[in-house]
């Protein structure tokens, strides 16, 4: 089971959540806990980070930023032992979740999860704080923002759990944001693959690497709201969405749907470099040194090389690495041998996503139309199998998704 920051937000909430985790194991079920740090909780510690050095160590970083998540897991076991059931906390470094030592952004890498099994058998919730692990060189890691999903699944995957309940502030995964589109709709499965396409183009339900994770190992994870009433059903029966290989959705309702959902990100940066010499190895000088500072580089446009064989190349990183990113390319401005640096961290990522798309046309047509119709400028477009992507203005996002959520026939009728 794992609970996000708002469900961790006060005592009053943990408290609730305590309820839900003794009612799973009252239920017979052996229970293992991930928890996020309280609602803005980490915002706040990045802040203090900021705020002491700009150019922060990660390291030490994570060493502020892991302690959020700490408070909660050592409150919930208080919480649970109150209540009667034997419960204690398991820091990343104490099961322990060995990862690598790329700090701010680690990945998993192996789980010993012999003490944690041991300590469920013999009736003891085991309470985890998300988010965190051990490197090599035993310092504290954190996973990247949302690393707690990952935490999740990981646990799940190790424990060898019969399935992954993430309960979060919403009950499901809607065919879009309900905060933007009061008509969207709760899809009761989606495939691993849509999800990860979901997650990585800004659907804030599930972190991109927990869904990876959970089709690697195959998984079964449940989206559920833990702001539910006492004499709620059980998770076993609650209807909330479960993440599902392809091969169980098989002959479901859902396969003939065309489009499955539409995401909408707005932590995204566009940098464009001006007159970069069109000859071989130039944009590996530009990209090469983003990809070794773990800078994840997105859609990427290189416009057609001008007379004096020069050309233009624009890409869009994370909006929190877009400092660094532009540091790192000033630094090389010499060796890449660009004219001008322009960024724009006031534009957002729309897609649209299903595996609907791969046997049926004009689904990119239908995005573009729409928006020209809206007089929605795109500024790049990127593609995949089952997903399509455009760079649009911050400002004209939800516009955006409203539109596009009507034209692809996914408004729920009354």
């Amino acid at each position: 089971m794992k609970f996000g920051g708002t469900s961790m937000a006060g005592t009053e909430r943990i408290r609730r959540v305590a309820g839900i985790v003794k009612r799973q194991q009252e239920a017979g079920h052996e229970v293992a806990v991930v928890v996020s740090a309280m609602a803005g909780e980490t915002d706040r510690l990045v802040n203090f980070c900021r705020e002491a050095n700009a150019l922060y160590d990660p390291a030490e970083y994570d060493v502020v930023v892991a302690s959020g998540e700490q408070v909660t897991s050592g409150l919930l076991a208080l919480t649970l032992q109150a209540m009667g059931c034997k419960a204690r906390s398991w820091l990343g470094w104490q099961v322990p979740i060995r990862t690598d030592d790329a700090h701010a952004k680690a990945r998993i890498e192996d789980i010993d999860a012999e003490a944690l099994t041991a300590s469920m058998a013999s009736g003891e919730i085991a309470v985890i704080p998300g988010f965190q692990g051990v490197s090599p060189q035993g310092r504290v890691t954190t996973l990247g923002r949302g690393g707690s999903d990952t935490s999740a699944v990981a646990v799940a995957a190790a424990v060898q759990a019969d399935r992954c309940d993430i309960y979060t502030d919403v009950d499901g995964v809607y065919t879009t944001d309900p905060r933007i589109v009061a008509k969207a709709r709760k899809l009761p499965l989606v495939t691993y693959e849509e999800m990860l396409e979901l997650a990585s183009v800004g659907s804030k339900v599930l972190q991109t690497r927990s869904v990876s994770l959970a089709m690697k190992e195959k998984v079964r994870v449940q989206v559920l709201s833990s702001f539910i009433d006492e004499s709620a059903p059980p998770a076993d029966d609650l209807p909330g969405t479960m993440i599902v290989s392809d091969e169980e959705l098989e002959g479901s309702d859902m396969e003939r749907q065309l489009i499955t959902g539409i995401a909408a990100d707005k932590n995204e940066a566009k940098i464009t470099l001006t007159r970069v010499p069109d000859q071989p190895g130039a944009v590996a000088a530009i990209f090469g040194p983003l990809a070794d500072g773990n800078i994840n580089v997105d859609m990427i446009i290189q416009n057609v090389a001008k007379e004096k064989a020069e050309t233009d190349v624009t890409f869009t990183v994370p909006q929190a690495d877009l400092l660094r990113a532009q540091a790192m390319l000033e630094e090389r401005k010499e060796a890449i041998g660009y004219y001008r640096l322009i960024s724009d961290d006031k534009v957002a990522k729309i897609s649209v996503v299903g595996v609907g798309m791969r046997s049926h046309a004009g689904v990119a047509s239908t995005m573009f139309r729409t928006l020209a119709d809206r007089g929605i400028n795109i500024q790049a477009i990127s593609t995949s199998e089952i997903k399509v992507s455009v760079l649009i203005d911050a400002d004209e996002t939800e516009l955006a998704v409203r539109v596009l959520h009507t034209a692809y026939g996914m408004d729920a009728t009354a």
